[in-house]
Order: structure tokens, then sequence, then C-alpha cells
């Protein structure tokens, strides 16, 4: 078998350490026991991104704002649909995640943080959706294995209804908030009900062969 081997390890603030893997030719992000995500299984990640495309149809110049850069894949995948007049802001809190991706992984990442498309911004996703009014056309967020604060405690405030609340704002009309979760949470759906949400829930595999775990996307509209 051929052997895990450490590349890095990076600090998330407010949170335990992230840490690198490699093994052969793939990559693990890994949390304490928890592994995050892997080159292995980024189907999930990728329908995040081309999903929340999908539901932006006659948006040409849309902003999307994604919320945790990860590996990168959800962010290849919005700029593989959107137009040249599209904008992604990415917002990222760990600055070790984007050493990796502009190191170790730069090979994974082809260059998407380079596209003239995207402005990185290194900070707290729930701060910039607070600040922001009627400013994207879609809210991606993967920062956490679904809605609570496993990365760090003060995560859990993007899925409280003042979270909520702040990304319904800082939603264009007709806008889309899509959160990635790795397992299903009802309660979770109503109360993206609650906050004025329109919600779709919809199931995903974890690889793009359709193989894998089951993995959940809730699309929420802003009417």
């Amino acid at each position: 078998m051929t052997p895990r081997v450490l590349v890095g390890i990076a600090e998330v603030p407010g949170g335990p350490p992230l840490r690198l893997f490699r093994r052969g030719g793939d990559f693990m992000i890994v949390l304490e026991r928890n592994e995050l995500m892997s080159t292995r299984m980024h189907g999930s990640e990728v329908a995040l991104g081309t999903m929340a495309c999908e539901r932006l149809a006659g948006r040409p110049a849309a902003h999307l704002l994604i919320g945790g850069y990860g590996m990168g894949f959800t962010l290849r995948a919005v700029l593989g649909r959107l137009s040249p007049a599209a904008r992604v802001t990415v917002v990222e809190l760990v600055p070790g995640i984007i050493d990796w991706a502009r190191g170790a992984m730069a090979a994974v990442t082809d260059g998407c943080l380079d596209d003239p498309r995207v402005t990185l911004a290194m900070g707290d996703v729930g701060a910039t959706m607070r600040q922001a009014v009627a400013a994207f056309d879609a809210i991606l967020l993967d920062v956490d294995n679904g809605p609570d604060g496993l990365t760090r405690p003060q995560n859990d405030g993007l899925y409280s209804p003042g979270g909520l609340a702040a990304a319904r704002r800082a939603l264009r009309p007709g806008g889309v908030l899509a959160i990635w979760s790795a397992a299903p949470d009802v309660a979770f759906g109503r109360q993206l009900e609650r906050a004025g949400f329109a919600v779709e829930t919809v199931r995903v595999r974890a690889r793009e062969s359709g193989k894998g775990a089951m993995h959940v996307i809730w699309f929420a509209t802003r009417p």
C-alpha cells in the first residue's frame, strides 16, 4: 500500500490546524481525524459549482461569492460555466490553503486563482456577507462538513438565523445561496425556509463517476 506522506500543516484562526497529505498522486486535507476533502472524491464539490451556475441562467455578468477555496474544485467548475463578463470573489480564511494551492498542489489548481475573473480575499466569508447588500448573484459555502462549525466554532454563525439573514441581504433578488454538506440535515433545511428562502435539497455522489458516499447541497433562492 502506498504510504500517506505529510506535505504541510496550516494554522486555522480559532480552530485546530489542517494537514495536507499526499498518497501517490492524490492529496487529502485532514482536520484531526476527519478527511475534509481529497482529490479522489470531489464530484460533489464540482456539482456545487456547476449546479449553482445552472440556476443563474440569463445572468451573463453574474457575481459569485465562494466561501472556502479548499482544493479549488468548485472554483474551477464555475469558471468553466461562467461568461467572460462574470466575476468570482473567493474568500479563504486559511493562508496555508492558498500556499498549498500555489505550491504543492499547483498542478491541481491549474492556474484558476490567476483567472482575470477571480478576486481572492483572505478573511472570514461571514464578515464579507455581513458587509454586503444585494452584491452577489450566488453565494457558495463549503467551509465545513455541514451546517455546523467543524473547522472552527465561529463558523456556527454562518448557519444561524443571523448568518442566514446576512446571506439573504447579500444576495440580489433571485440570487442563490448554495451550501455543501457531507450529510442530510432536515432541520437545517427548515431553518433556511424560515430565513425566507425557497429551498431545494439535492443529493449528489462524492465521486464524479457517480459512485461514493451521498452528499447534500442546499440551493436556497432569495425570492
